[in-house]
């Protein structure tokens, strides 16, 4: 049980903000979940403001970010997570003409440059950050999911032949995550670790091969509560 009251901004993508696709209508929607008894603390001694957004970038974040600095100062701490669709790429344009140079929605050198700004801003704002890790991607099911009314196989061919290529761009992002916080002395909740120490870890993935299931959120606010216990002192 944690001490005290906890209030905890957030700022992330869908998955900041708990979207799964439902398997029985093929739609995106929110889960509900009882965070109190995960964080093991009564209801009105938690509060989570939520300003994560579906298809938000680090840039997309460092901007609503932007329209909420007066109230970090009141969060304990702010959770960020983001990465998924900074490494995504315009999977149309790909199918569209595969031979010509695509990049991805923010690269590598903006993102680690936004990032930093981002958590120099929560900081200047008396803020404290966190960062969370990417949850892992299942790659056949996600190739499957965005090649839906497109060219396979020219997106197959942009790949190189390889649908896991996905997977390994996106364990790129992850590990700018990881080293950003270890630069920036940032306190680091790894959630990817908790999915990839299960074998079948593909079981706690949607079918679009991204979002994680109900199973899956279970485990990312499990893994935080427990990670939060251990490496943060609550003020």
């Amino acid at each position: 049980m944690l001490n005290g009251s906890l209030n905890i901004g957030i700022f992330g993508d869908s998955i900041g903000k708990g979207i799964l696709l439902r398997s029985d209508s093929n739609r995106y929607s929110t889960l509900k979940m009882d965070l109190q008894k995960l964080f093991g603390i009564s209801d009105e001694k938690l509060s989570i403001q939520n300003y994560s957004m579906m298809g938000s970038t680090v840039t997309k974040g460092l901007a609503v970010l932007d329209r909420h600095l007066d109230k970090v100062k009141h969060f304990k701490n702010v959770l960020l997570e983001f990465g998924g669709n900074d490494c995504d790429y315009n999977w149309k344009e790909i199918s569209d003409n595969p031979q010509a140079n695509h990049e991805c929605n923010t690269p590598i050198p903006v993102f680690n440059k936004k990032y930093t700004e981002m958590i120099a801003k929560i900081r200047e704002c008396q803020g404290n950050p966190i960062m969370l890790t990417l949850p892992p991607l299942v790659p056949d099911k996600y190739f499957a999911w965005i090649s839906r009314n497109l060219n396979k196989d020219h997106i197959l061919t942009w790949l190189g032949g390889d649908v896991n290529v996905i997977y390994r761009w996106q364990e790129l992002y992850n590990a700018q995550v990881t080293r950003l916080a270890s630069q920036l002395s940032v306190p680091l909740i790894d959630i990817r670790s908790a999915f990839l120490l299960n074998h079948n870890y593909q079981n706690l993935i949607c079918e679009d091969g991204i979002h994680p299931n109900e199973a899956g959120y279970e485990l990312i606010y499990k893994t935080v509560s427990e990670q939060y216990r251990q490496t943060i002192t609550i003020r």
